[in-house]
């Protein structure tokens, strides 16, 4: 049966609208829009008795030096210093709780997005640095709208205070108003353009870092640790420029308005002397323009308020990156039952950049049979896999699993039907049955995986077997790949793809994999590089330059010399680059030399670790899955 046209119409990608810019940061600021009221309203509450308390303090000193009575004014005082005191506490512990929820809540999405989008789209989002500093800045926004609106009720509440108590001082204070607009302004524009630049080059600096570690071991052995620090350090310069632009913009504007601030009290305090001189004010007035003035001068504290909401701008502008990513389009239908797992390609075209990757490929896999995909590196075969498994889409034709067009398919359908094991898988959870397990698996179906990947033979050894923590347990490269073919066991599926799964193991091993995959019920598609794995297989599919070049028994492509070539073997035959070879008549014989060593040390991030991740934790823990680059 295959899939109706509106379904599958349905189900296609469509581009998605660019999202409206900064809509994460009113998704943040809304989300947190109850304590950041209440953060606005303790704040104005503090606001009120820092402005109260002046005129109070006033009152009271004109009293004393008058020996009246003062004692309300004195309790008033008392209130409102209390007051003061206390939404400071509740602002404070307000705005780290919001903080932390709202972090949390920012990570939450930039792990979905990141999830749900096809692992193509995902290549250098720098998601540890959007993770972590950037969603650390960004999950300061609620708090930090609060704060900076509520920043100048007290500075206004001042002024309007010192023109309460006589005009003039409040004219002096007014006169140097201007500057410190001008002052913030610079702050505003100059300060965010400075640390989006730094906070962009962090993010450079910590991909290329993780793609050193990723490589350690290669980079000691080639010696260019030297050359791995420059390389990785490169970023530092523009860090350095950006940085020292943050500071001198967020220097100069604390320098000028903190030089402008005691300024404006001087010349409001000779105001109020020459009018207590005079006999217009009182002790008392002059001590609440005193205060007033402070209060007034505290406009420079906005420098502070908004360059916290200056950071959280720009940290939610990078971790949107992340969260804004177009996700994987899933229709609705599940595969019909009892489907032996028929894999169809039709017509599969993939471009990169302008450059073909897959050229009309046509091509079926028989349900409940073995195809090896071999070739040249380069040739497109994990393209072709990741095509196969839906962890990319095609650019043009289709892709049917039992007459049913992978686009139509739900999320959870698709990922229960096919499941994925990479050449270097990566393992998740505090422990080795959790990493394959990667979900409740029942013990005997755990002890199962473990026997049909060969793995149990090393894991049984470990200090607490199967359980014993990842840390603990130093797993050579054929060992971890057990570890993933074991993942990829622990379910039945229609449809398991082995992307170069079994490179790193040897011939014993690999042989008892083989024998257990011919166990295994669906369709088998295996990426290769062994002559004993397409030798064994039911069909051999040869690819070229993204192209199939040949399609048939490994028997039968024997016979072409371009054929043998892919394993270097000789024009004349001689498999002299592989292990157990086939002749033209089938008959197999050894050869002394191998060609099945694969190198596990790359100096990048490996890929299969950036896909692991999606359809690992996105749909069905269980399920390892490829990257949708060319091999």
């Amino acid at each position: 049966m295959t899939a109706a046209p509106a379904d599958a119409a349905r189900a296609r990608a469509t581009p998605a609208p660019p999202p409206a810019e900064g809509r994460l940061l009113r998704e943040a600021v809304r989300r947190g829009r109850g304590p950041a009221a209440l953060v606005l309203a303790a704040t104005a509450l503090g606001a009120a008795a820092a402005v109260t308390l002046p005129l109070a303090l006033g009152r009271a000193v004109d009293l004393l030096i008058a020996r009246a009575d003062a004692g309300f004014w004195v309790l008033l005082c008392t209130a409102l210093i209390a007051t003061e005191v206390a939404t400071d506490a509740l602002v404070a512990r307000t705005g780290g709780r919001t903080g932390a929820a709202t972090t949390a809540w920012l990570r939450r999405r930039a792990l979905a997005g990141f999830l749900a989008a096809p692992p193509d789209a995902t290549t250098g989002t720098g998601l540890p640095t959007r993770l972590t500093a950037n969603a650390l800045d960004a999950g300061t926004a609620p708090v930090a709208a609060a704060t900076a609106a509520a920043a100048g009720l007290a500075p206004l509440g001042g002024l309007a205070g010192l023109f309460l108590v006589d005009p003039w001082a409040g004219a002096a204070f007014v006169c140097g108003v201007p500057l410190l607009l001008l002052i913030l302004r610079a702050l505003l524009r100059d300060g965010r353009a400075a640390l989006t630049t730094y906070q962009e080059e962090q993010g450079r600096m910590a991909r290329l870092l993780t793609g050193a570690l990723s490589g350690a071991a290669t980079i000691a052995a080639a010696g260019t640790v030297r050359a791995e620090e420059r390389r990785v350090l490169a970023p530092l310069a523009g860090m350095r420029a950006a940085g020292e632009r943050t500071w001198r913009v967020q220097g100069r504007a604390a320098g000028l308005s903190g030089a402008l601030m005691p300024l404006l009290v001087a010349a409001v305090l000779a105001v109020g002397g020459v009018r207590l001189v005079a006999g217009h004010l009182t002790p008392g007035d002059l001590l609440a323009l005193s205060r007033y003035a402070v209060l007034a001068a505290g406009a420079g504290a906005l420098a502070g308020a908004l360059n916290g909401w200056v950071r959280a701008k720009a940290g939610t502008a990078r971790v949107e990156t992340v969260t804004a990513l177009p996700p994987t389009p899933h229709g609705t239908r599940d595969l019909p039952p009892h489907g032996d797992g028929t894999l169809a390609l039709h017509g599969v075209h993939v471009t990169r950049d302008g450059v073909p990757l897959l050229d009309s490929v046509t091509l079926t896999l028989p349900g409940g049979t073995t195809t090896a995909l071999v070739g040249p590196s380069g040739s497109g075969k994990s393209l072709l896999a990741a095509v196969a498994g839906r962890l990319t889409d095609p650019d043009q034709g289709t892709v049917l699993l039992d007459g049913t067009d992978l686009r139509t398919l739900s999320a959870d359908a698709l990922r229960h039907a096919v499941a994925y094991a990479f050449e270097r898988p990566a393992l998740f959870g505090a422990t080795i049955a959790h990493a394959v397990a990667c979900g409740p698996l029942p013990e005997p179906d755990l002890r199962r995986a473990l026997r049909r990947a060969a793995a149990d033979t090393f894991t049984d050894r470990l200090p607490h077997g199967p359980r014993t923590p990842l840390p603990e347990a130093p797993l050579s490269g054929g060992e971890l790949q057990r570890l993933g073919l074991a993942r990829a066991f622990t379910r039945p599926t229609r449809l398991l793809i082995l992307d170069d799964a079994t490179s790193s193991l040897d011939t014993v091993t690999a042989h008892l994999v083989a024998r257990a995959l011919t166990d295994t019920p669906g369709t088998r598609l295996t990426i290769t590089h062994r002559l004993t794995t397409a030798a064994q297989s039911d069909q051999v599919v040869w690819l070229d330059g993204g192209r199939i070049r040949g399609t048939g028994p490994h028997s039968v492509l024997w016979r072409d010399p371009a054929y043998r070539a892919v394993f270097g073997a000789g024009a004349g035959g001689d498999a002299g680059a592989g292990a157990d070879t086939v002749t033209d008549t089938g008959a197999r014989r050894r050869s002394d030399v191998r060609t099945d060593v694969s190198s596990d040390v790359r100096t990048e991030l490996p890929t299969d670790m950036r896909t692991d991740l999606h359809t690992g934790i996105r749909t069905d823990p269980r399920v390892d899955t490829g990257t949708g680059a060319a091999e």
